[in-house]
């Protein structure tokens, strides 16, 4: 199973931005599916998450981003609103498949900037 990010770009203080997770394979080959972001010089980070119709937000995103999915275009959402500068970092799309191999998309660029 391959994952593919998309949809990372600058954009200003306050604005949205959505990021996609594209999956070869499908959702379904997933016990859970989650998006992480690692900025310069900081480990990489747990952002959201989606497991059997449950939903985890790290504190800093709560209320700003969701995590969605669309099983028939094997894609996962983040949609990102009210973005601040210190969400500029790269957002990776995570995969929990259920033999315990977890696989990782190469990331996007999302830089929030004015």
């Amino acid at each position: 199973v391959q994952q593919v990010e998309s949809g990372g770009g600058l954009v200003q203080p306050g604005g949205s931005l959505r990021v996609d997770c594209v999956a070869s394979g499908g959702l379904l080959s997933f016990k859970a599916m989650n998006w992480y972001r690692q900025a310069p010089g900081k480990e990489r980070e747990l952002v959201a998450g989606t497991s059997g119709g449950s939903t985890y937000y790290s504190a800093s995103v709560k209320g700003r981003f969701t995590i969605s999915n669309d099983n028939a275009k094997k894609t996962m959402y983040l949609q990102m609103n009210s973005l601040k500068p210190e969400d500029t970092a790269v957002y990776y799309c995570n995969g929990e498949h259920y033999n315990g191999y977890v696989s990782w998309g190469q990331g996007t660029q999302v830089t929030v900037s004015s």
